[in-house]
C-alpha cells in the first residue's frame, strides 16, 4: 500500500553525501593523441620487431664497412668466388667454406674467414653488402627529406591559398608526375654520370609529388575550421597558420606516408643499379651486387643470397612499420 502524504516527511529521507570536487575529477587517465598513438604502436608486435631489425641493419651498415680490414675494392684473384665461412659455425653447411665437398679455403691457402664469401674478383662480400646497404639507407634518407620538406611545403602552400595559386601549382605537379622515373634518370644521365648524385636528383625532382597531394588534401580539409579562423582573427599570418597549426594537425598522415615512400625509393635505386643506370663498380649497392651475382647464380648462389636477403628485410620491415604507424595514427582504431 502506498504511503499517505502525512507519513512522508523530511525525516523519511537521508541526504546523499555528494562531493562536488570528486564529481569534477576525470575518472580515467588523460591521454593525448600522440601518447595514445605511440602506446598503440608499441603494442603492435610486428611493428616493434620490424623497428628492431631496422636498427640492427642501420647499425651494421654504419659499423661493418669501417670495422672490416678489406675495402669494397680490395681485389685478389686467389680469393675469387670463395664460399661463406665462419669458423665458429663451420658445422653448418652454409658457413663451412666448402663447395661440392671441397674445402676451398684450405685448397687455396686462404686463412681468413669471409662471412658472406667473395665475388669473382675476390672482393669481400660482407664489406660490399653493408656498404651497399649504406647507399640504400642514404637514398631512403633523401626520399624522406624530399617528402618532409619539398612535398609538405609545396602541398601546404597549394592547399592553403587555393584559387589561381593552387591551379598553377597543381598543373606543375601533373607535368612532373606525367614523366616516369626512368625517363628522368635517362635524361639526367645525358648530363651527369650514373651514380648516387644522379639518383638523388631524380628522387628530389619527383618523389615528393605524392606527399604534396596528400598534404594539399589535408590543408583543404582543415583551413576552414574554427581553430584556423580563431588564429586568423588574432592576427596570425599565413606562414604561422600553415606551419604552426595546419601542418602539425596533419603530421600523423605525413609520417605514415613518408614511411611508405622510403621502401619505394630503396627499390627504385636497386632497380636502376641492377640494370646498370645506378651505382657502378667499384662502388657497391644492393642492386649492383644482385646484378653482378646474377651471372654467377647457378654456380655461386650465395653472391645474390645475402644482398637479396638484406634488401628484402629493408623493404618488408619499412612496410610493416608503416602499417603499424598507419594503425596507430588512425583515430577510428582508438579504444
Amino acid at each position: 500500500m502506498a504511503m499517505s502524504d502525512e507519513e512522508l516527511s523530511r525525516d523519511s529521507f537521508t541526504p546523499a553525501d555528494i562531493s562536488h570536487e570528486a564529481s569534477e575529477k576525470l575518472s580515467g587517465e588523460v591521454v593525448s593523441a600522440w601518447k595514445d598513438a605511440f602506446r598503440r604502436l608499441f603494442q603492435n608486435k610486428g611493428a616493434m620487431v620490424s623497428a628492431a631489425i631496422l636498427i640492427i641493419l642501420i647499425a651494421l651498415a654504419i659499423v661493418a664497412p669501417q670495422a672490416s680490414k678489406y675495402s669494397i675494392d680490395n681485389q685478389s684473384l686467389i680469393r675469387s668466388n670463395l664460399p661463406p665461412k665462419v669458423s665458429a659455425l663451420s658445422w653448418l653447411p652454409f658457413f663451412s667454406g666448402k663447395e661440392n665437398g671441397v674445402d676451398v679455403y684450405q685448397e687455396r691457402g686462404v686463412k681468413q674467414d669471409f662471412w658472406f664469401g667473395t665475388d669473382t674478383l675476390g672482393r669481400d662480400q660482407w664489406t660490399r653488402t653493408w656498404a651497399g646497404t649504406r647507399i640504400s639507407l642514404i637514398i631512403a634518407l633523401i626520399a624522406a627529406l624530399a617528402d618532409m620538406f619539398i612535398g609538405v611545403v609545396y602541398g601546404g602552400i597549394s592547399g592553403y591559398f587555393g584559387g589561381m595559386t593552387d591551379n598553377i601549382m597543381q598543373r606543375i605537379v601533373e607535368i612532373i608526375s606525367g614523366i616516369p622515373y626512368l625517363v628522368w634518370v635517362i635524361l639526367l644521365i645525358l648530363i651527369l654520370q650514373p651514380g648516387l648524385l644522379t639518383i638523388a636528383i631524380a628522387i628530389l625532382a619527383t618523389n615528393w609529388v605524392a606527399m604534396s597531394r596528400i598534404v594539399r588534401g589535408e590543408m583543404l580539409k582543415f583551413k576552414n575550421q574554427e581553430f584556423v579562423l580563431a588564429s586568423r582573427t588574432l592576427g596570425a599570418g599565413h606562414g604561422r597558420i600553415i606551419f604552426r597549426h595546419l601542418i602539425p594537425n596533419s603530421l600523423g598522415m605525413i609520417i605514415v606516408n613518408t614511411m611508405f615512400s622510403i621502401p619505394n625509393a630503396i627499390f627504385f635505386e636497386a632497380f636502376l643499379s641492377f640494370i646498370g643506370l645506378g651505382i657502378r663498380d667499384p662502388q657497391a649497392s644492393l642492386g649492383s651486387l644482385l646484378s653482378s651475382g646474377y651471372t654467377e647464380l647457378q654456380l655461386h648462389p650465395y653472391q645474390t643470397l645475402y644482398p637479396g636477403l638484406v634488401i628484402s628485410l629493408l623493404l618488408i620491415c619499412f612496410n610493416i612499420l608503416g602499417d603499424g604507424l598507419r594503425d596507430a595514427f588512425d583515430p577510428k582504431l582508438r579504444r
